[in-house]
């Protein structure tokens, strides 16, 4: 058997073959990352006699091209944490840190851990992409919550309380009732400057013009706010861009996460793993994604307990004394066990 331990970096990688007993079969030498030379790499490695192994740390993107090729090539890639590869071999004095002494290292690593190495597959890359939107996901919504409390405290200045008297949820274009009403309406002059006839005939086009549902109670409850509202800003040409342009930004904040909502689900639908999840207790379409993106595969928990342990809901033995404790857990455990029986099912043979 032959180990081939590619140490990636951002335009060329350092590869070294090594058999057991540490017979050297090509020592370290460079490859650019370009199609001809990658091709080259991969015709050299099927040329090796016995079964080669590849195996390369997963480190940012970089990697993932040079597993492409090689895995379109019908070589065995394996892609591990960087972290197992550091923690390898350290018994000696004497640290050495060069991209030779690196490939070298990971081409070891890949003989002493031979039977354990996974194989690398498309899928890979699809947790891989699923997982990098879900932080994108989680930084929209973070800035989506600043926004939005950005634009109601502009909204209490110009028209107090207005806010309570929608609850639309968020459209899938990201759009949302009370968001479009405080950019078009933005003061409470905007409502109260006319009879309750001529605001309700003005909502109901402005409904229908952006395809919301119509009521009459709700434009007579809007009118009366108005009313006897007590606003701490004027009509001014300030006032109105402060509040439309907060608004314009949650608009967009909002879109941008409804984006990433729509494609994380997409992008999950493709794993094996993607109808277990949803069958889940209270798991949507929005919770399932971030889940399956953050667990990652599932069949490197060789237990079920070590998936509650990564969740990081497995108690300490003295906290089992608080019942409250292990009913807030119960319900965690019990969808545990059900999000291990596709890894229970499906988890291939060393």
């Amino acid at each position: 058997m032959n180990a081939a331990g590619i140490d990636v970096s951002s335009s060329k990688s350092t590869v070294a073959v090594l058999r057991p007993f540490g017979e050297v079969v090509k020592l370290p030498f460079d490859v650019r990352h370009s199609a001809e030379e990658l091709a080259s790499l991969a015709e050299q490695l099927k040329s090796i006699a016995g079964e080669t192994r590849v195996v390369m740390e997963h480190t940012g993107r970089y990697y993932e091209g040079i597993a492409k090729v090689l895995h379109e090539a019908g070589i065995y890639v394996s892609a591990v944490n960087p972290l197992l590869i550091k923690e390898y071999g350290n018994n000696s004095l004497r640290k050495v840190k060069t991209d030779k002494a690196d490939a070298m290292k990971i081409a070891k690593y890949a003989l002493d851990n031979w039977s354990e190495l996974r194989d690398y597959t498309p899928m890979d890359t699809i947790r891989y992409d699923l997982k990098t939107m879900n932080r994108q996901f989680q930084l929209a919504i973070k800035q989506k919550t600043a926004a939005a409390n950005n634009l109601i405290a502009l909204q209490e200045q110009s028209f107090p309380g207005i806010r309570k008297l929608f609850d639309s949820p968020v459209r899938s274009d990201g759009t949302q009732k009370w968001v479009d009403f405080t950019h078009d309406f933005w003061h409470t002059d905007c409502v109260r400057s006319g009879s309750l006839n001529a605001f309700t005939e003005r909502y109901r086009k402005w409904c229908k013009r952006n395809r919301y549902q119509f009521s009459t109670e709700k434009a007579a409850e809007v009118y009366a706010l108005a009313k006897s509202a007590v606003v701490l800003v004027q009509k001014t040409s300030v006032t109105k861009t402060l509040v439309q342009e907060a608004a314009n930004q949650l608009t967009a904040i909002s879109r941008s996460a409804e984006t990433y909502r729509s494609e994380m689900n997409k992008l999950a639908s493709q794993l094996p793993e993607y109808s277990v999840v949803m069958e889940m207790y209270g798991v949507g379409e929005s919770l399932g994604p971030q889940l399956m993106a953050e667990i990652g595969d599932v069949r490197r928990f060789e237990r079920k307990q070590s998936l509650v342990a990564f969740a990081g809901i497995d108690p300490a033995p003295s906290e089992w004394l608080y019942p409250e404790f292990c009913v807030n857990s119960a319900l965690d455990v019990k969808q545990s066990k059900i999000f291990t029986r596709w890894h229970c099912n499906s988890r291939p043979p060393l």
